[in-house]
């Protein structure tokens, strides 16, 4: 189980959006990869949740969660092998750790944490909670969202990632990103 989370070697920048539920995370991950004709890695919760609620009108549990990082990690190594460029990732594992924390009286997976902390990337952008709740299936807690955001931006200072927090609207936020993810590129091509 554990060589399922561990992130492979890659060449590329890789990215992540990062933050609360309903915050553009999707719709930025999609136009960055169309932006640099590159390819992003979707959220594989979302699918493995959206499948359980329609199959048992279930909610996630806590044994969801390794299954579902595990299915994100092998989404992200296999896409990282189609791009040598940039890869954008629409979440990370660390991004589970924080659900699972929130959502499960402050309790974690041993084995997620450590590939959660392990795990590395280039930047993450924290998207901030000025885009409007769009509620569906699987999102929960629209009266949450500022302490959820405060939980997310804690987990990237706590542990020292490097991250670019992102507000606005869509043009604005894929603008902004774009200077930073550029910049990146140039480091790496130097």
């Amino acid at each position: 189980m554990e060589k399922a989370l561990e992130q492979q070697l890659s060449n590329c920048v890789k990215i992540v959006l990062f933050g609360p539920e309903s915050t553009g995370k999707t719709t930025l991950s999609q136009q960055l990869a169309r932006h640099y004709h590159s390819v992003w890695v979707p959220e594989y919760a979302r699918e493995y949740l959206q499948n359980k609620w329609n199959n048992e009108r279930k909610t996630c549990e806590t044994k969801d969660l390794l299954p579902i990082a595990k299915g994100q990690m092998k989404l992200e190594n296999d896409l990282a092998k189609k791009t040598d460029s940039v890869l954008i990732c629409d979440t990370d594992l660390l991004e589970t750790k924080v659900y699972s924390e929130a959502y499960y009286s402050g309790i974690c997976d041993p084995v997620l944490e450590k590939y959660a902390l392990k795990n590395t990337y280039d930047l993450y952008f924290l998207t901030y909670i000025d885009t409007p709740w769009e509620a569906d299936d699987l999102r929960d807690k629209p009266e949450e969202r500022e302490a959820m955001f405060k939980a997310f931006e804690a987990e990237l200072i706590k542990y020292k990632r490097p991250y670019v927090l992102l507000k606005g609207d869509k043009k604005t936020r894929l603008k902004m990103a774009t200077i930073y993810i550029d910049q990146l590129l140039q480091t790496k091509n130097q």
